[in-house]
């Protein structure tokens, strides 16, 4: 198995659906996102992580991922309830999703855009990182265990939450339209075979706001901010529609809402509190450039909502 986080990981959901079943759907979404957020995407190494995200963690244990999300396939948001269907060709809808990509190709190869490539990236423990320039903390196994955890699970939960409009729909993504380049071309061919809607990346990082704004309350401004832009990341990177990014938030709250009834969501978010305060207390800061983060991130981007 390649050691976490050695690569950049392939979009984190399921490609096709082999069953009309949700359950059944989801559960091989967990499997096959648990593959790629190891890294371990071997000929073979699917069926492994399936049977691994099938299996508990063991009673107590606090790891980086823990192999799932913390919400059974029954209890994950409904995708095709809460959100409409992607705007119809020829729509004003539509439209208005073709300008905003049309006018974002402007940002290629700026500093904006090479955040985009950053934020693209879910593997863990790398990914566990991405916000923590807002955070104001490093985040790592050692010192924040629970809060790996929490947001190792929390990314299951939000990317198998956009799942079922994802396969109905199978919208094709911009740059299938425009022919222009992505921001990660290692994932252009895996995102040509992946419906664009809603985004399951906009999904997790606005699940990943709500959630760390919760547990580090002092932040929260940068928190939500910082969630809101790692979703525009998608537009930047030519690899998202507006209306997906916009639709991918509604399900990314969705997800953190079902979250607040699942104990073991709310344990690990009351033991990430704690580690957060004594994280601070111990001087424990990022150890990325957060200037030059967050001067890329300030770009303002064209009629983006």
């Amino acid at each position: 198995m390649a050691a976490l986080g050695s690569r950049r990981p392939s979009k984190p959901v399921v490609k096709q659906v082999v069953a009309s079943s949700r359950s059944r759907y989801v559960a091989a979404s967990s499997g096959l996102l648990l593959c790629v957020l190891l890294s371990s995407c071997s000929s073979d190494g699917g069926a492994r992580a399936a049977a691994a995200a099938a299996a508990p963690a063991a009673p107590g244990s606090v790891i980086a991922l823990d192999a799932r999300g913390y919400l059974d396939p029954a209890a994950l948001p409904d995708s095709l309830a809460l959100v409409p269907p992607p705007p119809a060709e020829g729509s004003p809808a539509m439209a208005l999703d073709s300008a905003v990509a049309s006018r974002m190709l402007a940002l290629r190869d700026s500093p904006r855009w090479q955040q985009a490539r950053s934020d693209a990236a879910l593997a863990f423990p790398a990914a566990a990182n991405q916000f923590s320039c807002a955070l104001g903390i490093e985040v790592s196994q050692q010192r924040t265990p629970h809060l790996m955890r929490l947001l190792g699970r929390t990314l299951l939960d939000a990317s198998s939450a956009t799942s079922a409009a994802k396969a109905r729909y199978q919208r094709p993504r911009p740059f299938v339209s425009n022919q222009a380049p992505v921001c990660t071309p290692e994932d252009e061919a895996s995102l040509r075979g992946n419906g664009a809607y809603p985004s399951g990346h906009t999904a997790i990082g606005w699940a990943w706001g709500l959630v760390l704004a919760e547990a580090a309350p002092e932040h929260s401004a940068a928190l939500l901010l910082r969630g809101r832009r790692f979703g525009d990341s998608r537009l930047v990177c030519n690899v998202h529609w507006q209306s997906d990014v916009v639709q991918g938030r509604v399900m990314g709250a969705a997800a953190v809402a079902a979250l607040h009834g699942n104990a073991e969501f709310r344990a690990d978010l009351q033991a990430a509190r704690k580690e957060i305060e004594d994280a601070r207390r111990a001087g424990a800061v990022p150890a990325r450039d957060c200037t030059a983060e967050a001067s890329a991130l300030a770009a303002p981007l064209p009629t983006a909502l």
